[in-house]
């Protein structure tokens, strides 16, 4: 009979074998030049993962953000500049792929909806306050009055079957 620890090995084993090759999926494609490397992982900043959207290609372990890495490799190992390669990735999946997009008529929502939202916030906040000073507490009747001290004292004789 196998004993549980030798199934605990195995399960950890396998584990292992799978996790693995996601850890180097990339290494086969990093070429030898390191100054091509570092042009590839400066260039790789400045580009938002489309997948992730928090995160630039370089940071990202996502799939497309290796194979959009790749390519940013690929073109700079033809050549191509730095400027050449950001205008294919935004031609091709537009300018949210830039982490610092151009401020044109198609991004200026991108760019002044923050402080559109924070002044429509401010302003409702000063009008909903201004509204509130406004507003007079309702005056209570007698009886009103008489009940709501009976209800403080506990003498709720109305409430009562």
């Amino acid at each position: 009979m196998i004993s549980l620890r030798y199934w605990r090995a195995a399960l950890v084993a396998a584990g292992l074998g799978l996790a693995l090759p996601g850890f180097g999926g990339e290494a086969a494609l990093v070429v030898a030049d390191p100054v091509l490397e570092a042009r590839v992982l400066k260039l790789s900043e400045h580009l938002r993962c489309l997948v992730c959207q928090n995160q630039s290609i370089a940071e990202s372990q996502a799939e497309l953000a290796l194979d959009l890495r790749s390519q940013v490799r690929e073109q700079l190992a033809a050549g191509k500049s730095d400027d050449e390669v950001v205008e294919f990735m935004v031609a091709r999946y537009g300018d949210f792929v830039l982490y610092k997009p151009p401020v044109k008529m198609a991004t200026l929502l991108l760019w002044a909806g923050p402080a559109l939202l924070l002044v429509a916030g401010l302003g409702w906040l000063g009008w909903r306050l201004a509204s509130r000073r406004r507003e007079q507490p309702a005056e209570l009747s007698a009886a009103e009055h008489a009940r709501a001290e009976a209800l403080l004292a506990g003498r709720d004789k109305e409430g009562e079957s």
